[in-house]
């Protein structure tokens, strides 16, 4: 794996700028906190506002910028709210994950969980209030963009974010517990818990950033970066049950080694440590490898995914 010379700083300040984007992207999709109800208001900004690395956001913008939209021109009001929509799913998806009935965790980025800062019934509310704010979010920016768009790109999220993705997935993983899975049960169910929202991130920020600019999204580059987001949607989860045996709670965020308690299949009791890491490595060149058409225009795309193999949280 080699870096750009003078990659790791430009990256560092596109990171800073489209993170930013993407907090004011958020804070213009919430509620604000004293808007009735009040509680729950409250407890959707502190679900979605606690910090994170807001890494679907920063793909949308990457993928963005492949397919038309600079970062000189921000804000683009579209992409935007691709950016929102991903994160405010993603923070669904979290609050859900940690309530006492599917994982049962007491920490996430570093603070108490939803259902602990507040209560569960609360957390439920939280989380079915931030997915509805996703599709109001997209389909609002996507109203002047005409009816074909709109349609596509909707349609896009609820299949990324529901039985056929994310809560397929979910679903998956819960029925595998205490149990094992291969590596092709295993790389189907994380395709769709984690690799389903990372793809559609890469797509809606390809679709927003060609329409932004007007132009044409050709099937063939959509096909290219649904190959790389494809691959590095593994390789995070990889890199995620790795962190899970080798980190520790104040570095993750989250409570460590819950995957082993809860008796969870991963890819570290699948491959082993050193069988994860090169697991990794492989899915990283198999996302660069997709990106050879695109040159330098992806290159924030290969900044993330690099980023993905080398976190430590």
């Amino acid at each position: 794996m080699t870096s750009r010379p003078d990659g790791a700083a430009a990256f560092a300040a596109w990171r800073v700028m489209a993170q930013g984007a993407a907090e004011a992207a958020l804070e213009r999709s919430l509620p604000p906190a004293g808007a009735r109800p009040a509680r729950l208001h409250e407890a959707m900004r502190y679900a979605v506002t606690g910090g994170g690395k807001r890494f679907r956001p920063l793909l949308a913008y990457a993928a963005a910028e492949v397919c038309g939209e600079a970062p000189s021109g921000w804000p683009r009001r579209l992409v935007d709210a691709v950016a929102a929509a991903v994160e405010l799913i993603h923070a669904y998806s979290l609050v859900h994950d940690d309530l006492p009935c599917m994982d049962d965790d007491t920490l996430r980025r570093g603070r108490p969980t939803v259902h602990v800062a507040y209560d569960e019934a609360t957390a439920m509310l939280v989380g079915d209030g931030l997915q509805a704010q996703a599709f109001e979010v997209l389909a609002t920016a996507l109203a002047t963009h005409g009816g074909g768009p709109a349609a596509t790109m909707l349609a896009e999220l609820a299949a990324a974010a529901g039985p056929a993705g994310m809560v397929g997935g979910q679903a998956i993983d819960l029925d595998a517990v205490g149990g094992t899975l291969d590596l092709a049960q295993l790389e189907e169910m994380h395709r769709r818990k984690t690799g389903a929202m990372i793809e559609v991130s890469v797509r809606l920020g390809a679709r927003a950033g060609a329409l932004e600019v007007d132009r044409p999204l050709h099937d063939d580059d959509l096909a290219a970066l649904s190959g790389y987001a494809r691959a590095i949607g593994l390789a995070f989860q990889v890199v995620d049950d790795v962190l899970d045996v080798e980190g520790d709670a104040a570095t993750l965020g989250k409570t460590a080694g819950k995957d082993a308690a809860n008796g969870k299949p991963t890819y570290v009791a699948a491959l082993g440590l050193h069988g994860a890491r090169a697991r990794a490595d492989a899915l990283y060149d198999d996302a660069i490898e997709a990106l050879a058409r695109f040159g330098a225009r992806a290159d924030r795309l290969r900044d993330l995914a690099q980023f993905v193999v080398r976190r430590a949280s």
